[in-house]
């Protein structure tokens, strides 16, 4: 087991930016992964088992819904401190942050922002002290990109709902105590409903075999005539744009989260140039491993200074979905081309699990994908800038 030496990289003092609250969340959480997850987190993603122990502690450093209020359990903070938890999170591992962010941003914050007060005050303090773990039902197997053509549905009954469905690809569904799930109601419209665990006909089967997130647990969520109550329908918001508002959330923890994976593959690619010989000399002393370095420092230092823009704007209510969009494919395409190269410049030693750098590549092979993909994201992006829908 190698300890964990990791040091962030900061070329323009991005610390001055940050507020001394700031500062100490980011240094508790960084501190966090280094005693509890760094030095098992090889070992889950070789196995592909979650590390249950981790629960207690990641709410212990508030990343179960961070900006939530402290009156339903969360911590009251800032949407930089969110992002610069996720960050340190992400910095250990994708697949831990991916069940940090699915708690905070798709689970708590619809119950928070759509829910009505009894709804808030019975799950949300149970999710934030990490005694009940949530899930998110969005995607369907035949329904990805384009949410809105979901069959999961529900009717009303009289004195409950009646859901039938699927979902799957959903982070925490093979353990979760609730979910959150989106589905149709006969008019077509779509709602969100509060989903438990023990209901009769709900079943979440695991997703076996990935070769990405191997340390998340990932499954299905299995609706057969499963009877919701009718006080479990979020009240406050329905349409496409209520669960687009939770991917919100996430895609800014996300931006965050990616630079603190880019992180760690280069300040392992940087420790590890000055330690390799080759040729007499170390491989850091040669010219195009000097390049890739700097390249990298350079991208990381662009996409700190794009996501603590995008918090600021965030905090104060600003910012769009489409510059969160950016933020997240920027970031993420950023991180896994440093994973790339980072994983060169260790060359064999470079697929070896003894570094993070080719889990932290598989992993981000998933980010690059999940809550709008790569491709998705940049016609965001056109259809902000131009006015012109690429998607009808």
């Amino acid at each position: 087991m190698k300890p964990d030496l990791f040091e962030a990289p900061d070329y323009y003092n991005l610390d001055e930016l940050l507020t001394e609250e700031h500062k100490l969340v980011r240094d508790a959480a960084r501190e966090w992964v280094k005693r509890d997850v760094s030095p098992i987190i090889e070992e889950y993603a070789q196995k592909a088992e979650f590390p249950n122990q981790i629960v207690k502690g990641l709410a212990e450093i508030g990343a179960f819904g961070p900006y939530i209020p402290e009156e339903y359990g969360g911590a009251g903070l800032d949407q930089i401190s969110y992002g610069l938890i996720m960050q340190e999170i992400e910095r250990g591992d994708s697949g831990v942050r991916s069940t940090a962010s699915v708690q905070s941003s798709l689970v708590m914050y619809p119950i928070w922002k759509y829910g009505n007060e009894e709804q808030r005050q019975k799950y949300l303090p149970k999710l934030a002290s990490g005694e009940w773990i949530g899930s998110f039902g969005l995607t369907e197997p035949d329904y990805g990109s384009n949410p809105g053509g979901m069959v999961t549905n529900f009717k009303d009954m009289g004195d409950h709902y009646l859901l039938n469905g699927a979902k799957m690809w959903i982070s925490n569904a093979p353990f979760c105590n609730i979910a959150v799930v989106w589905a149709k109601n006969e008019e077509g419209r779509i709602h969100g409903l509060i989903v438990e665990r023990g209901m009769e006909g709900f079943s979440t089967p695991e997703t076996h075999n990935k070769w990405s997130l191997r340390a998340s647990a990932t499954g299905e969520l299995i609706f057969d005539n499963v009877k919701v109550p009718k006080e479990n329908l979020l009240p406050k918001k329905s349409g496409l744009g209520a669960p687009l508002g939770c991917l919100d959330s996430a895609r800014f923890g996300i931006a965050w989260g990616a630079i603190g994976a880019a992180m760690d593959c280069y300040d392992t690619a940087l420790r590890y140039s000055k330690e390799r010989l080759q040729f007499g000399k170390p491989i850091g002393q040669f010219q195009l491993q000097q390049k890739k370095l700097a390249e990298m420092i350079t991208e990381i230092t662009k996409a700190q200074l794009l996501a603590w823009r995008l918090g600021v704007m965030r905090e104060a209510g600003t910012a769009t979905s489409a510059q969160i969009s950016m933020a997240k494919r920027n970031n993420v395409e950023m991180a896994i081309n440093i994973a790339r190269e980072a994983r060169q410049m260790l060359g064999g030693m470079g697929i070896s699990g003894e570094y993070s750098i080719m889990r932290h590549s598989m992993n981000l092979e998933s980010v690059i994908t999940y809550e709008g993909t790569h491709d998705i994201h940049l016609l965001i992006t056109g259809l902000d800038i131009t006015g012109l829908n690429a998607f009808k």
